[in-house]
């Protein structure tokens, strides 16, 4: 969101604004100039110079485009794929697909700030803290993917189950030192955001992966990567999360790569002989 983007350029005053707007996001943004205004103890002449600053024509302008934020989000598969169809090009899906991503990857670069992936590199690279990862209905699979490259580079990394029934058995362990490791795109899911405020609660350092609205969750996260997921189809797509994702999975292991080398040899050698105990059998 443009907001997220232009906090460098706003004043004292209006960063104060932003901040009471994006904590309680989108709710603060929906009511009167003057309710806003009163909630953030400034002017309503700052309202309106923030919400030209952040590139909309006024106050309502901004209200709209929150609006149509919040109706992008909670659109259901078939809507979002009776809405590609009708503004469908003549190329093939694939060169749609291929344009769609392209997208969403140079954007969400664009967003990403360096600093804040390096902290979260040098979080995930560090063998004093456990590291949980958990996913959603769609995201388990890119969950499930950095656990399998994570728990090669390091010890103690933990995927969560997929039941949330059992998820307190999982939180009795984390503390001040764990990472939870989330990834949550729209239609968010309510275990997640249960999940985050339980570990939250135990001091836990929250790091999620969420699409360009933000997930709930993202009130809770130390760190929140925002991918763009929107694609020409009834489901999104998460290759841009996956990007960052294989670029942390590069970083952290070229941070532990001494450690790393020897976990990749020892597991390398275990493949072997097991496979070589089934050539035997």
């Amino acid at each position: 969101m443009r907001i997220r983007e232009r906090m460098d350029t706003l004043t004292p005053s209006e960063r104060q604004l932003v901040s009471v707007l994006l904590q309680d996001y989108p709710v603060a943004g929906l009511g009167s100039i003057t309710e806003l205004a009163k909630q953030a103890g400034v002017s309503t002449p700052t309202v309106i110079r923030t919400a030209r600053k952040l590139g909309f024509e006024g106050f309502p302008d901004m209200q709209g485009a929150i609006r149509e934020e919040i109706a992008a989000q909670i659109k259901e598969p078939i809507s979002r794929r009776d809405a590609g169809r009708a503004n469908a090009r003549d190329d093939h899906t694939l060169n749609q697909f291929a344009d769609a991503v392209s997208a969403n990857i140079r954007n969400t670069l664009q967003r990403l700030n360096p600093d804040a992936f390096d902290t979260v590199v040098k979080l995930l690279a560090d063998p004093k803290r456990d590291v949980y990862l958990a996913g959603g209905r769609i995201t388990r699979s890119n969950a499930d993917y950095f656990f399998n490259h994570l728990q090669i580079i390091r010890p103690n990394v933990t995927l969560l189950s997929q039941t949330p029934n059992v998820w307190p058995q999982y939180l009795l362990d984390m503390g001040r030192k764990s990472v939870l490791v989330l990834f949550d795109i729209r239609r968010y899911e309510s275990d997640l955001a249960k999940l985050a405020k339980l570990a939250h609660d135990r001091d836990c350092t929250i790091v999620l992966f969420t699409d360009q609205w933000g997930s709930p969750i993202s009130r809770l996260a130390d760190h929140c990567f925002h991918a763009l997921v929107e694609a020409p189809s009834s489901w999104d797509s998460t290759i841009a999360i996956m990007l960052i994702v294989e670029a942390l999975i590069a970083d952290v292991q070229a941070a532990r790569w001494e450690d790393s080398k020897g976990r990749i040899e020892e597991l390398e050698s275990m493949f072997g002989k097991t496979k070589l105990f089934r050539n035997q059998g």
